[in-house]
C-alpha cells in the first residue's frame, strides 16, 4: 500500500512528499467512512521509509529493513484527514542518526494548516541486532 504520490524534496537530513489518497473512498486505513487524523503516522512513516532508500549509495547493496518502534509526543490538531480539500504535505526529518537507529520528526500539514505532529524512532535491520543477555536467540 503507498499513500504518497511524490517526492517533492529530500537531503540528507530531510524529505518532503505530497499525498492526496487521503481523500479517496478506497483508502486502506479508513474505518467507519473516514480517515481518522492517526492514520498520518502512516503517511510520515511512509516518508521515512522512502528517505531511507533514497540514501542509499548508488553501489550500495540497498537498503536496509527499517521498523517503526515508537511514537512519541504526537498532536493530532484535527479528528480526521478525510475532509481535507488540499493535499496532504508530509515531511520527516532526521533528527539523530546512528548504525542502527534513527530519530525523526514529522509533521503533515495541508494548504499551511498544521494537521499532526510528532517524533518516530526507526531501527534498522532489528532481526540482525545481537540478542540482550538472557533473550532467547
Amino acid at each position: 500500500m503507498c499513500l504518497l504520490d511524490c517526492v517533492e524534496t529530500w537531503d540528507q537530513q530531510r524529505i518532503q512528499c505530497r499525498a492526496s489518497s487521503h481523500r479517496a473512498v478506497d483508502n486502506p486505513l479508513r474505518a467507519y467512512g473516514r480517515l481518522g487524523a492517526a492514520c498520518g503516522i502512516e503517511y510520515a512513516a511512509q516518508a521515512m521509509a522512502v528517505h531511507g532508500a533514497l540514501l542509499v549509495p548508488p553501489d550500495g547493496a540497498g537498503a536496509r529493513v527499517g521498523y517503526l518502534v515508537s511514537v512519541r509526543g504526537a498532536k493530532l490538531h484535527v479528528s480526521r484527514l478525510d475532509d481535507i480539500a488540499a493535499d496532504l504535505l508530509v515531511e520527516a526529518t532526521c533528527g539523530t542518526r546512528s548504525e542502527n537507529n534513527i530519530l525523526y520528526r514529522f509533521s503533515i500539514s495541508a494548504a499551511g494548516r498544521l494537521l499532526l505532529d510528532g517524533r518516530a524512532a526507526v531501527v534498522l535491520d532489528a532481526d540482525k541486532l545481537t540478542p540482550v543477555s538472557g533473550d532467547a536467540p
